[in-house]
């Protein structure tokens, strides 16, 4: 289990990870194939544990911008797709990778930063502290259920954005 359990921290520590391997993703000296794969199932498990286990919960309070939340589920569909994208690509380190991975760092990027600005202000300021720790512990769970079943695959991805 994490340091803290507390569902805004946990979402926080996931985005600061996915900065980091993009770093890797981008560095030549890196094992960039690696850092993919790691950031495929980070991302995948921690949309789906968002979507499944704090979104619908948050939608509850009044001072959580309902259209916020799900202009965050639309967002995570748009880094799925770039995902795929990314992971259909032949040769890591090609043009071509490197385009479909700054496509994948943008979307993900703006969705977190817009995330961090709306839903998880607004979670610190009207969630109790009690409750935002059980929606870490929830968040958590589901994450790391999802991480067992290798969700980042090509074909997990595949069938997420056909879904």
């Amino acid at each position: 289990m994490a340091e803290t359990q507390d569902v805004v921290e946990l979402i926080l520590q996931d985005h600061r990870r996915m900065e980091d391997l993009f770093r890797l993703m981008r560095s030549v000296e890196a094992d960039r194939a690696a850092a993919l794969h790691e950031f495929a199932d980070l991302l995948i498990a921690h949309a789906l544990a968002e979507e499944t286990k704090v979104y619908p919960a948050l939608k509850r309070y009044k001072n959580i911008d309902d259209e916020e939340v799900e202009h965050g589920e639309h967002e995570h569909d748009e880094g799925n797709q770039a995902l795929l994208a990314l992971l259909e690509v032949e040769e890591v380190g090609s043009e071509e990778w490197d385009t479909k991975l700054e496509e994948l760092v943008e979307a993900v990027t703006h969705h977190a930063d817009e995330e961090e600005r709306t839903i998880l202000n607004g979670a610190r300021e009207n969630v109790a502290p009690e409750r935002r720790e059980e929606l870490g512990a929830a968040f958590w769970e589901e994450r790391e259920r999802q991480l067992k079943t290798d969700c980042g695959s090509v074909d997990n991805v595949r069938r997420i954005v056909e879904a």
